[in-house]
């Protein structure tokens, strides 16, 4: 048996946090044993976890500036610490401190794979190393680089200039269980059940997800005469002063945080469009299971979005990543709702790609084929 160890900084709320657990619990438990270890002890997925996977952390809390903390010690004493026990594959599971400390693995008989969920800029590619020349060594000394998507692979060619065992591969979505939990009832009375247009939203509430400059959006398409509500799913520290625009403002009741519900897809389904306002992503979790239940998705053009939308709005629509391109993508909708019919059809039919079965075999043969 293939004994492998997933590494990540914590399993809180965010995508890649989630869709790794999707990956784990639907694994072959008689050809992998799994282990996941976080950096910190935190996270609403931890509960999450299959009971065949074991469990494991470094720290039991998070702490103020840990990526730059942990990148002036050296990466072999942090491996040394941390990873005990022997494996055939370590996986690091997001960009920063820990695809650092896995690089340090002295063993060259084990694989190393390090996953890429997002475009990044130059300033941000070595935040958790002592510098990009660091970086780009550690990167080096992995076996594999899986990203999530064709414009990340991209990004990550070009700032590390590293070219050889870079592929693709999607991230995993519980398919069945996405659109079984999507049929419950709604019992939140914020969520109002009339005829005005729906557009709702799924993420973390941090200024890289766009809510602000989409709380503007709405508020001037309301003046102009659009009545529609916008619904957020996610918790973040931009929720108050988001909030606080939307209370001067007046549009309190139009405009509506729901915070965290682990069924989010109750929300998506019975929404007649799914909004990505993000200035950046990989490859946005939330918009594939919008698609898989069915909901039409508008996002600004972002990392994996032409990939999963097609580059000329096959499936879904995409604006130009900005406040006016927003703008004019909802106002476009909010004048030609038959748009909404026409997408949904689409959104159904493109689902069907993000199957469990499909990504969790496809990234079980990479392990594998590292193998041979």
């Amino acid at each position: 048996m293939t004994k492998i160890l997933f590494f990540i900084h914590d399993l809180k709320h965010g995508g890649a946090e989630k869709v790794l657990v999707n990956l784990v619990n639907n694994m072959d438990y008689e050809k992998f044993d799994i282990t996941v270890m976080t950096l910190f002890n935190e996270g609403v997925h931890i509960k999450n976890l299959n009971k065949n996977i074991k469990y494991k952390y470094c720290f039991s809390k998070t702490f103020k500036a840990n990526s730059k903390v942990l990148s002036m010690i050296p990466a072999k004493w942090l491996y040394k610490k941390f990873i005990k026990d022997d494996y055939d594959i370590l996986v690091s599971y997001l960009e920063g401190s820990c695809t650092r400390i896995i690089a340090a693995c002295p063993d060259d008989k084990v694989k190393k794979v390090a996953w890429v969920h997002i475009e990044q800029k130059e300033n941000g590619f070595a935040y958790a190393y002592k510098g990009k020349n660091e970086a780009i060594e550690s990167y080096k000394k992995f076996d594999s680089i899986v990203c999530v998507s064709e414009s990340v692979k991209e990004n990550f060619i070009q700032l590390s200039g590293i070219d050889k065992n870079v592929e693709v591969l999607f991230n995993t979505n519980e398919s069945e269980k996405i659109i079984r939990l999507s049929k419950e009832d709604v019992e939140n009375k914020k969520f109002k059940n009339d005829n005005e247009l729906k557009f709702c939203g799924v993420a973390k509430v941090i200024p890289n997800k766009g809510f602000m400059r989409l709380a503007r959006v709405h508020n001037k398409l309301i003046k102009e005469g659009y009545n529609h509500h916008i619904y957020i799913l996610g918790i973040g520290e931009e929720r108050q002063k988001i909030e606080a625009y939307l209370s001067k403002n007046g549009l309190d009741n139009s405009f509506v945080f729901l915070g965290f519900d682990e069924n989010p897809y109750k929300y998506v389904a019975r929404s007649d469009m799914f909004v990505c306002s993000s200035f950046a992503e990989g490859f946005n979790t939330a918009a594939t299971e919008a698609l898989i239940v069915g909901t039409p998705v508008l996002t600004t053009l972002c990392a994996g979005m032409e990939e999963m939308l097609g580059k000329n709005n096959e499936y879904g629509i995409i604006v130009e990543n900005s406040e006016e391109g927003l703008y004019k993508g909802l106002k476009d909708v909010l004048q030609n709702p038959d748009k909404i019919s026409y997408y949904k059809e689409k959104a159904k039919e493109r689902g069907k790609i993000f199957s469990t079965d499909k990504t969790v075999n496809a990234v079980q043969d990479m392990f594998l084929n590292l193998l041979k």
